[in-house]
């Protein structure tokens, strides 16, 4: 039976952050009985959930993949951005980042002499950190955690941790001995495997460089580093998931069993999807969404839900949308970076800074093959939709509209796979586009909308044209922290996002 029982107490906490005084919690084990290898994979749950449960679903909003069903309203706020700086939108993925994840990294640090678990430890730390500077912009980082020695930790600028964290998984990796092809701990995600450590280690910095680069952080240096991962070629070669669900109540994917939970089903396929799916006559329209009552795939324009009766005349239903579809999701993995998402790296690689066209095809087409192929796609099929005129590499005019299919491309992978990083890639490369057409031009069918364009919400409390750009700093860290930075408005971008 594939599931993970053993998680530490810190995962389970309600607590709000390594801000509060965690190290007095009588309920964590302070007596040496739990050993590292019971320990790591409470880690590597806590890192899954943060873009596998409600990660998964707000950023499936920001990325215009999801809208609230029209006749539900559990997520009417996501949809319409009816929501501000002093939200809690944010708030349980920030437990879970430090006082799940961060002190079990702790923990395990402080048994174990392995160099490569330390290594992993190094690893999973970066991507807790990025997640945090990729929804909030900043962090804490050097003064994490540190219990009552310092309940009010310093929030780290993003940069500063970026790099920083950089730099340790570096010296963590040149510290393992050499001959070393194993780790010592419990691995869920890699069953102890240092070469698939060593090939995540890559595809995530290969993902924060691109951020730096575009962020314009040492834009020369990063460049070198991004061209020397691409030209190693020791990327992850398969997905890397978190894969202990099974169908079986009490085992299920954490974003379905929040769904049986609420005991409704609120998400219907946004029409940005639906029409790029539509568009490229992509087989993954099919298995990811179902037609409606008429028999048509339909997605419902982002915040518009309770417009459609002023430009109709009549009750929007639920019969007239598509829905997603539920069947397979009770036991998907929780993707942490796909073999597709490295793939298309690799081709942005290739053709920005390598000018390399013809290697950016291979990766490029490995890239959707890769995608397509893991959701059950034959090779039939993923050769058709390939060669088809709007996906086809040969076929766009210009490097930018090269680059431009492989953004759009990539987009279209994270679709039920990775929502976080379809939010994060498009505020990093402003692809899809937001388009000019309104909500109701949209509806209308003008001629100025570009099937996959990210469209403003029809209701958009936010303001015109105003998309969701960051996280609100949690409620607890405002309320607590006094190092806690000045509050942001959610259209300031986070510190890559500078298009």
């Amino acid at each position: 039976m594939k599931k993970i029982l053993v998680y530490s107490a810190a995962c389970l906490l309600a607590l709000s952050s390594c801000d509060m005084d965690i190290n007095d919690n009588p309920n964590y084990p302070n007596n040496g009985d739990v050993t590292p290898t019971l320990v790591f994979p409470s880690v590597e749950n806590a890192l899954a959930a943060v873009p596998g449960d409600a990660m998964f679903t707000n950023a499936g909003f920001f990325a215009q993949y999801f809208e609230q069903r029209p006749e539900a309203n559990q997520y009417n706020d996501e949809a319409e951005l009816h929501f501000d700086e002093s939200s809690s939108l944010f708030d349980r993925c920030y437990r879970t980042i430090y006082a799940g994840a961060m002190m079990d990294i702790k923990d395990v640090e402080s048994k174990t002499n392995n160099k490569a678990d330390l290594f992993a430890c190094k690893v999973m730390t970066a991507l807790g950190m990025q997640y945090m500077v990729d929804a909030c912009s900043d962090a804490p980082y050097t003064e994490m955690c540190q219990g009552n020695a310092n309940p009010n930790p310093k929030w780290d600028d993003g940069k500063t941790v970026y790099t920083s964290v950089l730099a340790a998984m570096d010296e963590a990796e040149a510290a393992i001995p050499e001959g070393t092809t194993t780790l010592s701990v419990t691995d869920p995600m890699f069953n102890g495997k240092l070469d698939a450590w060593k090939r995540f280690a890559n595809g995530l910095r290969l993902r924060m460089y691109m951020r730096l680069i575009d962020g314009g952080v040492d834009v020369d240096s990063y460049t070198a580093k991004a061209k020397a991962l691409v030209a190693e070629n020791l990327l992850p070669n398969k997905d890397c998931t978190f894969n202990v669900y099974s169908n079986a109540e009490g085992q299920w994917n954490p974003w379905y069993a929040a769904i049986r939970g609420l005991k409704t089903n609120n998400f219907c396929a946004a029409y940005p999807i639906v029409s790029y799916y539509s568009l490229t006559k992509d087989p993954r329209l099919s298995t990811t969404m179902e037609a409606n009552e008429a028999g048509k795939y339909v997605g419902q324009i982002p915040g518009a839900k309770t417009l459609y009766k002023q430009w109709t005349g009549k009750d929007w239903k639920n019969k007239d949308v598509s829905e997603i579809k539920y069947g397979a999701i009770a036991a998907m993995p929780i993707y942490i970076m796909q073999q597709s998402e490295a793939e298309f790296l690799k081709a942005e690689v290739e053709l920005r800074f390598n000018n390399n066209a013809a290697a950016a095809k291979v990766d490029y087409e490995n890239a959707v093959r890769a995608d397509l192929v893991s959701r059950g796609i034959d090779d039939s099929a993923v050769s058709t939709f390939l060669s088809g005129a709007k996906v086809n590499f040969d076929t766009q005019a210009t490097t930018a509209d090269k680059l431009k299919l492989i953004y759009m491309q990539k987009w279209a992978s994270f679709f039920m796979r990775n929502h976080m990083e379809a939010w994060s890639e498009q505020r990093r490369t402003d692809v899809p586009a937001l388009s000019t057409a309104t909500a109701k031009e949209v509806f209308e069918s003008s001629t100025k909308y570009i099937a996959g364009d990210m469209i403003d919400p029809g209701l958009n409390y936010y303001g015109k044209n105003n998309l969701c750009k960051r996280m609100p700093y949690p409620e607890n860290a405002r309320k607590y922290n006094k190092n806690t930075p000045a509050v942001k408005t959610l259209a300031d971008p986070v510190f890559w996002d500078v298009k």
